[in-house]
């Protein structure tokens, strides 16, 4: 066992950046072999009269048409909550698939990206997926990076 929590962790686009009026549903995720999710949702320029909320679903077919929103996971965010980070943190959903959804007022732009990082998995070390890309590095010494 290492200390890389890269190593523990899956990550994956939930949503590229856009600023737009319109709703959008993040990647539809499955969660077959880990337990838990972290959707982390980054904010950049929010109209200052939008009605901005985000929130979670979750359904058991992989084409979504069955997402149901997940109680108590609406958070709305303020016209002036530019450039902040949210997150909505699933442990053990109780369906196979999630997915983030971000509720826009369709009048006002805003604009975000966000990313899932799934947790606790069942088999070690996580291998990322295509499109994730990084390092690790034991100890570092000072110097030139």
């Amino acid at each position: 066992m290492t200390g890389y929590l890269s190593d523990y962790c899956k990550i994956t686009t939930a949503l590229d950046y856009v600023s737009d009026t319109a709703d959008r549903d993040g990647a539809t995720l499955d969660m077959q072999g880990f337990d838990g999710v972290l959707m982390i949702v980054k904010t950049a320029a929010i109209h200052n009269s939008a009605t901005y909320k985000i929130k979670a679903q979750q359904g058991k077919l992989a084409n979504a048409t069955d997402m149901a929103d997940l109680e108590g996971t609406l958070q709305t965010i303020a016209g002036d909550d530019d450039n902040e980070i949210y997150y909505i943190d699933l442990f053990q959903p109780q369906e196979r698939y999630v997915r983030l959804v971000v509720d826009k007022d369709t009048t006002n732009a805003c604009a975000e990206s966000a990313v899932y990082v799934q947790y606790k998995a069942r088999h070690e070390p996580v291998t990322q997926p295509a499109g994730v890309s990084g390092e690790q590095h034991l100890a570092p010494a000072e110097g030139t990076a």
